[in-house]
Parts: structure tokens; sequence; C-alpha cells
């Protein structure tokens, strides 16, 4: 099927195609348009709207920040999946929705230079699927915006890899001035969650290996990393016992954790938290909380929760038009008996992509759309090289079920395995993961540039 950016708005929609939009190129969205233009790409008009050109997993993005992860190695061109799975691909954002006409509207794209790439325009949906994902919630804090780094996409990771290789340059050329100095990088992270906790220990695993490309100086000495938790302990997804366990290695590797610490202000290069102290920083993080984008706020009625994300029904419609569903961290989600939503989590996106796809199967030809059921799978955290930590099968025994190490690792890794077979296919995901094998051997650890 040809790939296009050309805007598609006929007038006649007797005499078209049935058109399946899907914002979105995340977890969700990619695997579901893989496998609706697998079913339907010569039937019907299976379309992907991304502001981006290339797809890559969220899960992965503090690897990015800390430099160990190439992301143009693992990184998926949104233009050459299409053309293999048969569905078109438009480069554009999200600005609003005309559901009366069943319409998305689509911003302006302009390029580095500021000049319109592609003017405002619109695309017909018989049906549309939301899949934006999130972005942090700084709650309000002041200063949050202004001087916080969020890694909510791959933009964001690359400037703070750029501005971390640049402050431990400095660092490393005032060492060789005057041996005696005690430059450090300051960086300070704040949320306590699995983003925060993995960044902490990639960032010590990065440092690390800094001395073998051209900072002769440096090490993870020089790193001063402060983890910022509002809660009373780190990963409260976990189960405490796990939690602690995350703390201690953090504290063995360098990492400062303070808990119960409300950040209330944030500058330039300070953080000041609910007690009174003020922690310097070159770098802040802000990894704490997710919320739906603010485009959702302005979608012609349809109702959001509190946190910003789309409120659905159980079959994953939204409230306010059938014809319109929405999976992964945008989706507000509540199972019965449940007090709280489905989390926003990698698996969560999968398996809402997973009913998203079969009921987009029984509504194209007339059948009622069925529940979405969550299966809590349990969570997994990877400190980098140092250590693995999680729970299984959180659904069936209650998220007790502990692994650490090696057996932790393996589980954690076959993650990104099965997110890669579920956007390729089984024989190109296994080619995928035996060249990510050779990657590792000759490649250069570190990205330093």
């Amino acid at each position: 099927m040809p790939n296009s950016d050309a805007p598609s708005t006929p007038s006649n929609r007797r005499d078209l195609k049935m058109q399946i939009v899907v914002v979105g190129g995340g977890a969700g969205g990619l695997e579901l348009v893989r496998r609706l233009g697998a079913r339907f790409g010569r039937r019907y008009d299976v379309i992907l709207l991304d502001k981006n050109h290339t797809h890559i997993w969220k899960p992965l993005l503090h690897e990015v920040a800390a430099g160990t992860l190439d992301a143009n190695l693992d990184e998926v061109g949104y233009r050459t999946h299409c053309h293999r799975w048969h569905y078109r691909f438009f480069y554009g954002t999200l600005e609003g929705l005309d559901r009366a006409n069943r319409r998305v509207i689509v911003a302006p794209m302009y390029d580095e230079d500021g000049r319109e790439l592609i003017g405002r325009h619109a695309l017909r949906y018989d049906y549309l699927v939301l899949a934006v994902g999130g972005v942090c919630n700084d709650f309000g804090t002041p200063g949050a915006r202004e001087h916080c780094i969020f890694l909510d996409d791959r933009v964001q990771a690359d400037r703070f890899r750029t501005r971390l290789l640049n402050q431990c340059l400095r660092v490393s050329r005032a060492m060789m001035a005057d041996p005696t100095a005690d430059a450090r990088v300051r960086i300070a992270i704040i949320g306590g969650g699995a983003t925060g906790v993995e960044l902490a220990a990639e960032l010590y695993s990065a440092a690390a290996g800094l001395r073998h490309y051209g900072l002769e100086v440096f090490d993870e000495r020089r790193l001063e990393v402060t983890l910022i938790e509002a809660g009373p302990r780190l990963l409260p997804q976990l189960p405490e016992r796990l939690s602690d366990a995350a703390r201690e290695e953090l504290e063995k590797l360098g990492v400062r954790v303070l808990l119960d610490s409300n950040v209330t202000s944030i500058t330039a290069n300070e953080v000041r938290i609910g007690n009174g102290e003020t922690i310097a920083a070159d770098l802040i993080v802000w990894a704490a909380g997710v919320k739906g984008p603010e485009v959702l706020r302005n979608l012609d009625g349809l109702r959001i929760a509190p946190s910003g994300r789309l409120e659905v029904r159980q079959t994953l419609q939204t409230t306010e038009d059938d014809r319109i569903l929405a999976i992964g961290d945008c989706c507000h989600c509540m199972m019965p008996g449940a007090k709280v939503p489905v989390p926003p989590r990698a698996q969560a996106a999968h398996q809402m992509a997973t009913t998203a796809y079969h009921n987009l199967v029984r509504l194209t030809s007339g059948r009622t759309a069925r529940p979405f059921v969550y299966h809590d799978h349990g969570s997994l955290v990877s400190l980098s090289r140092f250590s693995t930590i999680g729970s299984l099968m959180g659904n069936l025994v209650g998220g007790k079920m502990a692994i650490e190490g090696r057996l932790a690792r393996l589980v954690y890794t076959s993650l990104y395995r099965l997110h890669l077979f579920a956007i390729h296919g089984w024989l190109r995901g296994l080619g995928l993961i035996l060249i990510g094998k050779v990657n590792q051997v000759v490649r250069p650890r570190l990205k330093v540039h």
C-alpha cells in the first residue's frame, strides 16, 4: 500500500474504503496498526498518525538518556514498517477532533527553520483509536516546567544525554587542570518509581565506562546523584522487601535517597524540598507521576478523568463516542470492583492493543465489542548491570512472587523481546534479537555523541 502524507478528506463516504486511524505509534499503537494492517490492509485503509518519524520503546528511554543504549540501532522507522505491514503513515500532530463529521484535525508541521512543512488538515475516520501516551505530571510545582528534563520521549532523552556528557567533560577538564579539585556532576532525580530508580542506577553504569571514551580522569566517584521521593518508600508497586533491596543497592552505588520529601520549588540549579533543605544540581530530571497530554482536554467533548486521561468503558470505547477507542497511558480504564484505574504500564498497553484489535474486527463486521480484562503479570525493575528485581504474576499470587538476580534479569530482557515480536512478527523479531546480540559485541558500550 502506498505511503503518503497527503490528507484524505473526500466528501462521499459511500465511495470510500473503511478508514481506521490510530493516533500515536507507541508500544500499543504500533502493535495495533501492525495487526490491523496485516488483516485489513488490502481491504480497509489503516492509518497511523504520529509526530515522530521513528518509534523507540518507552521503557528504554532511561538507557538512551544515560548513553548506554544507542537509540539509532533500536528505533523503528514508521515509513519502512508501514510498507511491510500494509498500513499508511502520516507525519503530524493531533490538534483536535470534529466528531460530527468524523475527522481528526492535524496541526501544521514546521521544519527546523520555522517554515511550514505540512499545513493544517483533516483525516477522516470510520473508527479512531487514540494511543498518544502519557506525560510526566509535575503537579504544578513552581519551576518544574522551566528547569527539569522530562523523559517523555526520545528528544528529551537525547537532550539529557548531551547535557550529561557536557557536564562530565567540564568536570574532567577541571580535574586535569587541578587534580585536587573536588569537581562533581550533580544530578537530582525527582520520583522514586521505576523510571527514577532505573535512571539512577544506569548513570553509574555509564559513568564507570567514560574513562574508556576520552575522559581518562572521570569515573563514577564523580557522580553525585540524589533520588527524591515524596512517598515513604521507593517502587510502591513492588513488595516492601524488594523496595528496601532496591534502596540498599542504590545507596551502595552512591545514590543519596530521600524519602517522604515533597518538592516545593525548583530553580535552574537547585531543588527545594518541604523540610527546607536545598539540593544543588547541575541536571534535574522529573520522573514522577503520569497524566494525559494537554491535547486530550480539547477533543470535542470527550470526557477526561482528573488525571487528564480519556475515560473509557470496559470495551475501551470512549464514554461519549462508540467509534473512538483509547488505549495505553492516555486511557483511564476502571476494572469492575477496582479502586484505581489500570496502571500506565507497557504490559497494559500491550493487552489493550490486543483487545482493541479484536474489538475493531468485531465492530467493522457489525458485532458488539467485548470487555477488556487486565491481567497484572507483576513488575520488574532493572538496576542496570548491578541487579534486577521484581514480582511476577500479580493477579495470581497477589504480587508476592518476588524474584531477583539472573532470573529477574532474564524475565526483564524477555519483555523487550516480546515487544519486538508484537511489532515485527516472530521471524523478523528473532532476526533483530540476533542482531542485537552481535551489536553488544561489536558496538561501543556507550553512545558519547
